[in-house]
């Protein structure tokens, strides 16, 4: 568990890219966040509370200072005790943040 801190505050603290720049689906994102995150978590664009209260929305986790495509990436990489065990591929994985970039431009247009 160590180990995984460890490596995520690395991650943060070496931001990569804006969400802007990296690939992958929104539609696809959006999909598998409905199908996969939206029973813990706020998937909706404008979504203030998530059906598990302690877990974010998805709009939270894209204002997080320093929540870069990589932080989300290591993320979901690492182990949680209060997150399922998700194992995503590497396009879902590009498809999500896709989708979360999405939503951060569009809270920045509100």
């Amino acid at each position: 568990m160590r180990k995984h801190i460890i490596v995520l505050a690395v991650a943060l603290m070496t931001s990569g890219p804006a969400f802007s720049q990296e690939p992958g689906s929104v539609m696809q994102g959006r999909e598998l966040a409905q199908t996969v995150c939206a029973e813990c978590h706020g998937v909706a664009p404008g979504a203030v509370r998530s059906p598990n209260a302690h877990a974010p929305t998805f709009e939270t986790i894209v204002q997080t200072p320093g929540m870069t495509p990589m932080a989300v990436r290591v993320w979901l990489r690492s182990a949680h005790k209060e997150m399922p065990n998700i194992m995503l591929s590497q396009d879902e994985t590009d498809n999500v943040i896709a989708y979360l970039a999405s939503l951060k431009a569009g809270a920045a247009q509100r």
